[in-house]
């Protein structure tokens, strides 16, 4: 699960204040808004990524204000998938198991599950640049799922997508959600999307979380 307890964070000049939400363990909630609302800055800072100055943030009943984003169990999927252009799929599937330093057949182990499920077995040693718009969004989600994060950020994540692919990423998506039973907090501004992955749709609007009406 995931609480925000009036959370207060800034972001340059924006400052979002007093913000709570609770999101149940298992499920998926996606975080709509205008651009500049403020979604992406509240995911970074349940992330990790970026301070709150005021508030709680609680992951699994665990309270990580102050840990570092290593240590939070928070697995992100950014908007642009930020690949490292230098590892394989291989590489990148295994990065956060080297910089936890798992044993390296646990580690291979995990890699295999992995790219089993994502479709990525025929393409492991391929670097990003030779890789089309899904197979790297599969990658990006792959290594954010590697080390077993009790949650799942996606800031995004099908947003430069033609609409073929989304639906193939949002079927993997489901399939990933069954599987693990992470929790996902799914930022986009796609009301059709949202609409078929997410339980609950919240607002982010003039500073304040509003449930969608039409949340399901």
């Amino acid at each position: 699960m995931i609480a925000l307890r009036k959370v207060s964070v800034r972001a340059g000049g924006f400052v979002l204040r007093d913000i709570s939400l609770e999101i149940a363990s298992g499920s998926h909630t996606a975080l709509m808004g205008r651009t500049g609302a403020g979604k992406t800055t509240l995911l970074e800072a349940v992330c990790g990524l970026r301070p709150v100055f005021e508030g709680q943030i609680v992951v699994g009943g665990r309270d990580v204000t102050e840990e570092p984003p290593a240590a939070r169990g928070v697995g992100l999927v950014p908007q642009d998938g930020a690949l490292f252009q230098h590892l394989t799929v291989r590489e990148h599937l295994a990065f956060a198991l080297v910089v936890r330093r798992w044993e390296r057949d646990r580690a291979s182990a995990r890699v295999d599950e992995l790219a089993g499920w994502l479709g990525l077995r025929p393409i492991l040693d391929r670097r990003p640049a030779g890789l089309s718009g899904g197979e790297a969004q599969r990658v990006a989600l792959g290594r954010a799922l590697a080390f077993h994060p009790d949650i799942l950020c996606l800031d995004e994540p099908l947003s430069a997508l033609d609409d073929d692919t989304r639906s193939e990423i949002c079927e993997v998506l489901t399939d990933l959600r069954r599987r693990t039973q992470v929790t996902i907090l799914h930022i986009t501004h796609n009301r059709r999307e949202a609409e078929r992955l997410a339980d609950r749709i919240l607002l982010l609007r003039d500073g304040s979380i509003q449930i969608s009406p039409h949340s399901a």
